[in-house]
């Protein structure tokens, strides 16, 4: 089995959705996929294949601190259940989090399980003095893309306006 990472492409959308749509409870992450895409801000998204089969999807989108210093959010990834625990979802960190540093963003944030993350050198978010608007604590992380970069005591990070609109 070959795993192929590789940009989105048009013809990609319904299989995103689908892997997205699978991976979660609710459609929630799938509409938000959705919304990014036609703000214009899913600013990487990449997708894992499998004998020509999207099985996965991880997208970045910006985030911003007040000072407008602009980082990448990692939300959401998702990986079909029959491919998990296959090394799908860290190949689509690793190759976003390059696709990330290449579109110029020197750092990143997530909002997840700082065990898994912490492999691809995540750190508590808490520890450089910023926060997320969801409350994460130490579940939210970030990681520095180029040298410097983390905007260290800035406080809240905000992500794009879709995510709030989830709520509504």
């Amino acid at each position: 089995m070959t795993t192929t990472v590789r940009p989105e492409r048009p013809e990609d959308v319904a299989a995103i959705r689908a892997a997205v749509a699978s991976a979660f409870p609710s459609e929630i992450e799938a509409r938000l996929i959705d919304l990014l895409r036609a703000a214009g801000r899913l600013s990487v998204s990449l997708v894992a294949e499998v004998d020509g089969e999207v099985v996965g999807h991880v997208g970045f989108s910006p985030v911003a601190v007040d000072s407008g210093v602009v980082g990448a959010g990692l939300a959401p990834l998702a990986v079909l259940e029959s491919h998990r625990r296959r090394g799908i979802g860290a190949k689509l960190v690793v190759a976003g989090l390059a696709a990330c540093r290449e579109a110029g963003f020197g750092w990143a944030v997530v909002l997840g399980e700082p065990r898994y993350y912490g492999r691809f050198g995540f750190l508590p978010a808490p520890g450089f003095g910023l926060s997320d608007e969801y409350g994460g604590g130490d579940a939210f992380q970030v990681v520095e893309l180029t040298p410097g970069s983390i905007p260290e005591g800035a406080g809240l990070v905000r992500y794009a306006p879709e995510f709030a609109s989830l709520g509504e």
